[in-house]
């Protein structure tokens, strides 16, 4: 199954499309990738929907890639002796370490760890940003804090803390659970969630010892200011709007997505522009205009993948959802010609072999009008590599590892195959132009490239470039 687009959508998957049918059906439309969110259902949910999942892949035989995106720290405030209680401007109001119902004066916050970490001026955020507080005094057991925007609270609400890099693990006691089972299962990408440095992910990189993938999601102003060695240590990057529009100026988050994505390109890590794309589409069977620009947006600015959240995870229209995305993308990357040259990456340093095959494969499928890219791979990088270019040119990515083909399925403009490795150029070439025709993506008489590393089968050692005509 082929798409008509190079950009890739990611389904999160929920009560509403908790079943094999559904799943099936998202895919069929467009669904690329799926997310298994362990902020929400229990793991015997994630094990069943992985297991359908691999069933439909089984069945259109077609590698589905599988992320498991980890609920990470999130700070809560408790419960209180009356709903809905109303916080007045300019009043005070203190968290602290009482385990007791709260009121409209205080209310427990069982966060010891992050109470030394505050000072005066710092800002605390509840129920996403609706009510903002500041500290006046603080101590061990106490945040005494004047409201500056008042408003209605109530139980559980979540806590945001934008200021300063709190003393927390990225990886919870629960994380570290749900991570073990997701591995056991064999999910693909590992999404870390309220990622603060470089830090966060290593540690995360030594329990996972290169079962999965790891995807830091970039949800935190800290985050932002340690971008470029998060991206140094992960495998790709999630722009998470929700918690980072939360702490951060709304009219900030545009050119904050779009320089993160620039970032994410130049360091040749895959990106993935998440949170509230086609919101409305929960209720409604159609998009607002605004929420159809914001997924083109992310097109234009060179988003390897989109993600629907709740859209496909609780909506009424979850397929519906998935199908107005794919039609979004494809009208952009099709109709508009300038396109391309928008997003292809600038003062290219080519600095290995591998570089510069790339390189040239990207140059000789323009002037030879090949229908498509070869990359075989064992690990995928020589393909990462290919998709930095955003060569308009289709890449089909041949891997003999289906882990490695599924992983490739969130990367921009690739078509993901399993195919055996050659034992020699003939073979490379007669594997390439088979799969391509099965694969309908080219008739005979059509010229492929093809990128390969002698000596075959190993890792890391692009540096065969071939053209070929399909016989």
């Amino acid at each position: 199954m082929k798409r008509n687009r190079k950009s890739k959508i990611l389904s999160t998957i929920g009560p509403a499309t908790s079943n094999k049918k559904s799943i099936k059906n998202l895919f069929i439309s467009g669904a690329d990738i799926f997310r298994l969110n362990f902020s929400h259902g229990t793991v015997e949910d994630h094990r069943k929907n992985y297991e359908y999942i691999r069933e439909v892949e089984k069945e259109l035989k077609r590698p589905i890639c599988i992320i498991a995106d980890l609920q990470g720290p999130k700070l809560r405030i408790s419960t209180f002796k009356s709903k809905n209680l109303k916080l007045e401007d300019g009043n005070t109001f203190i968290l602290d370490l009482k385990n007791e119902l709260g009121s409209e004066k205080r209310v427990y916050f069982p966060h010891s760890e992050v109470y030394e970490s505050l000072t005066p001026n710092s800002h605390i955020l509840i129920n996403d940003g609706k009510i903002k507080l500041q500290v006046t005094k603080q101590n061990k057991n106490s945040i005494e804090t004047e409201v500056i925007n008042g408003g209605i609270i109530s139980d559980n609400k979540g806590v945001n803390i934008p200021d300063i890099e709190l003393p927390l693990s990225s990886i919870t006691t629960k994380d570290k659970m749900d991570l073990q089972k997701a591995l056991d299962m064999g999910v693909d990408w590992i999404a870390l969630s309220f990622v603060q440095t470089k830090d966060d992910i290593l540690e995360l990189r030594k329990i996972v010892n290169k079962k999965a993938m790891i995807m830091a999601k970039i949800e935190k102003p800290t985050a932002l200011k340690n971008l470029e060695s998060i991206l140094k240590v992960s495998d790709g990057v999630m722009i998470a709007r929700g918690d980072l529009g939360v702490e951060l100026s709304p009219e900030k988050i545009p050119s904050i997505q779009k320089n993160i994505i620039r970032k994410a390109r130049e360091a040749g890590k895959p990106v993935v522009v998440a949170t509230q794309m086609l919101e409305s589409m929960i209720n409604n069977q159609t998009p607002t205009r605004a929420e159809s620009s914001d997924v083109a947006t992310a097109i234009y600015d060179g988003a390897d993948t989109v993600m629907l959240s709740a859209e496909t995870a609780i909506g009424k229209y979850p397929i519906e959802s998935v199908s107005i995305m794919d039609r979004i993308i494809e009208s952009v990357e099709n109709d508009d010609p300038n396109y391309l040259d928008e997003i292809q990456m600038q003062n290219r340093h080519d600095k290995s072999s591998t570089d510069a095959i790339i390189a040239a494969a990207d140059t000789i499928s323009r002037n030879s009008q090949a229908v498509v890219i070869v990359t075989f791979s064992v690990s995928g990088g020589t393909t990462l590599r290919m998709a930095r270019e955003r060569c308009p040119v289709k890449v089909v990515a041949i891997s003999p590892s289906i882990h490695t083909a599924r992983k490739l399925c969130i990367v921009w403009g690739i078509h993901s195959c399993v195919g055996d490795d050659a034992q020699n150029t003939r073979e490379m070439v007669d594997n390439a132009c088979k799969i391509v025709k099965d694969e309908e993506l080219g008739n005979i008489g059509d010229s492929i490239v093809i990128t390969a590393g002698v000596p075959f089968g190993n890792a890391g050692t692009t540096n065969l470039l071939r053209i070929a005509k399909i016989i």
